[in-house]
């Protein structure tokens, strides 16, 4: 008896179909990708004012997102930022959540989906001499991904930090935001200032505390 093609041809298909959503769910590892921030902040950590000298800290809120089904988790995610072509500091303290629901960064479960978060990172304190100054400012993520041997580079750009910013920034309640102009495809930056308590009471809004 002689085989219908067309049965053995939608069996062939249905069977790579098969095989192709097994390699999707069970088999690919995929990898972890950022999207574009939508604003990222030079400044201080407001959380540690009052008695505390104020940490340096890199804000940025972006979302999360893996090239896979099944997922991959974030072991640890660090800022690397060079001014005028020179090293100048790494951020490796991570927190992200939301406002007033921050956790210290250690291991985040990225789904295909997406995690929409702030994110924020602080340098160590052996480092807490660094200040921002005037320059160009070349901003680095990257994230440690369990399983992948290499860190993965999420996202780098270069931010404008002029000399009258810089000299603003010198207050200890100010810092600098750059927001993202999609009309004009460049960070937009200006500076806010404000105290300890009114930071408080703005737990509706997208700011780092």
């Amino acid at each position: 008896m002689t085989a219908d093609p067309i049965a053995t041809g939608v069996s062939v298909l249905a069977l790579a179909v098969s095989a192709v959503t097994a390699w999707l769910t069970l088999f690919h590892r995929g990898t972890v990708k950022m999207t574009r921030p939508t604003q990222i902040f030079f400044g201080a950590d407001s959380s540690r004012w009052g008695d505390h000298t104020p940490t340096p800290k890199i804000y940025l809120r972006a979302l999360l997102f893996a090239t896979s089904k099944r997922g991959r988790v974030v072991e640890n995610m660090h800022v690397v930022i060079a001014r005028d072509g020179e090293h100048q500091s790494t951020f490796n303290i991570w927190v992200y959540g939301e406002m007033g629901k921050l956790v210290r960064g250690s291991g985040l479960f990225v789904g295909e989906t997406g995690v929409e978060a702030n994110h924020h990172f602080l340098v160590a304190p052996d480092s807490s001499a660094f200040r921002f100054g005037a320059g160009r400012y070349q901003v680095e993520v990257f994230a440690h991904v369990l399983g992948d041997r290499q860190q993965k580079l999420l996202f780098t750009d270069v931010l404008e930090l002029a000399p009258h910013i810089a000299r603003e920034m010198q207050e200890a309640d100010s810092g600098v935001y750059f927001d993202w102009a999609p009309d004009s495809s460049h960070y937009v930056a200006h500076v806010e200032r404000r105290s300890p308590i009114s930071a408080v009471h703005r737990q509706g809004e997208n700011r780092p505390a």
